[in-house]
């Protein structure tokens, strides 16, 4: 547990305020190596942008990619309305796109707050999986980390889920 003291007062944000306020899971398997490892998947050691490509039908422009992540921009236009009569396939392509903008924005967003990244591919490939991982504790470690980071004079923005301060 850790103690942030803030202009305002102090602040401690324990695992029960993520679970109440956000809802999240904090029981079950843990969020692991997605900061690490995303170049190859695990499994068939399938290249990630190949991957991306075969679970949501289609590639971002090379002017949207930096490296692993791509421009929020592109995600919102090309996936903003999901078509009339859509089949199985194209509904979980779009929860996957939903679901990836939620991680990547509100749970475990970065400063700039307009990218996406590529890391959350292995937690979307299986939808029917997304609810045994303890997200809360992924997302409150997140805050964490980024609140440290506060520290430096030099930082100017605060990342994580901000929700929960």
């Amino acid at each position: 547990m850790h103690t942030f003291h803030m202009s305002f007062r102090e602040c401690m944000i324990i695992l029960q305020d993520v679970a109440y306020q956000l809802g999240l899971p904090i029981d079950g398997q843990y969020i692991n190596g997605c900061l690490t490892d995303f170049v190859r998947h695990i499994e068939g050691g399938c290249l990630a942008w190949v991957w991306f490509e075969e679970l949501l039908g289609v590639l971002p422009p090379a002017n949207c990619i930096d490296k692993f992540t791509m421009k929020c921009t592109w995600f919102q236009e090309t996936f903003s309305e999901l078509p009339q009569g859509a089949d199985n396939g194209t509904v979980s392509r779009y929860a996957r796109v939903y679901i990836m903008m939620l991680l990547s924005t509100q749970l475990f967003g970065d400063k700039s707050g307009t990218c996406l990244h590529v890391r959350w591919l292995p937690y979307v490939a299986r939808l029917e999986d997304m609810g045994q991982y303890s997200w809360g504790s992924a997302a409150l470690s997140w805050l964490y980390r980024c609140m440290r980071c506060l520290v430096n004079r030099n930082v100017v923005k605060l990342a994580g889920t901000l929700q929960l301060l």
